[in-house]
C-alpha cells in the first residue's frame, strides 16, 4: 500500500529491453473508487498522455513501474474519467461522509496497487491547519459516490 504522492513521477520501464518509456502523472479512477489505470506521460519534446491498465503492469517498485510491453499503454482519451489532478480532477474536492459531515480536501489516495483498491484518503483543512494538527487520514473500504460537487465516503476516522 502506498500513496499515489509516493508513485508520481515515477519511471515506467518495460522488461525486456530496461527501456524508459514515460513517467507516471496520474491516477484514472472509477466512480466506485478503484484505481482503473496510471495516465503515464511519454515523450521527450512532444509530451503525450496514455492509459496504463492497472492490471496490465508488471509490477510495482519504489524506484520504477514495470510493464511487459510499450503497446500497453494506449493514447489517454479526453473522457469523463476521474483523475487525481488530469481531466475531470478530484484533487481538492470535499470528502463528505454519508451522514453529511465535512470531513476535508482530498488531497491523496492511499491504496493497494496490484489490486488497484483504494483503502483511505489523505485529507486537509488547509496550509495552517496541516502544520498545526498535521494531515487527517480517512480509511474506507467501501465503495464512495463521485458527485459533481463532492465525494461521499463511509468512513472510518482514525
Amino acid at each position: 500500500m502506498r500513496t499515489f504522492s509516493l508513485l508520481k513521477g515515477q519511471p515506467v520501464f518495460e522488461l525486456q529491453h530496461g527501456t524508459k518509456i514515460g513517467e507516471v502523472c496520474d491516477l484514472c479512477i472509477s466512480d466506485a473508487g478503484i484505481v482503473k489505470g496510471l495516465i503515464i506521460k511519454k515523450g521527450a519534446f512532444f509530451k503525450q498522455n496514455c492509459f496504463l491498465d492497472i492490471q496490465k503492469v508488471a509490477s510495482f517498485g519504489w524506484d520504477g513501474v514495470m510493464v511487459k510491453d510499450p503497446s500497453l499503454l494506449t493514447k489517454a482519451k479526453n473522457s469523463s474519467e476521474n483523475a487525481l489532478s488530469f481531466q475531470q480532477s478530484l484533487d481538492g474536492m470535499m470528502l463528505l461522509s454519508k451522514s453529511g459531515e465535512s470531513l476535508g480536501l482530498l488531497k491523496d489516495v492511499y491504496f493497494q496497487e496490484e489490486l488497484g483498491t483504494i483503502v483511505g484518503y489523505e485529507i486537509t483543512d488547509g496550509f495552517f491547519s496541516d502544520i498545526m494538527e498535521g494531515k487527517k487520514m480517512i480509511h474506507s473500504e467501501k465503495p464512495l459516490t463521485i458527485g459533481k460537487d463532492a465525494i461521499i465516503v463511509d468512513v472510518n476516522q482514525t
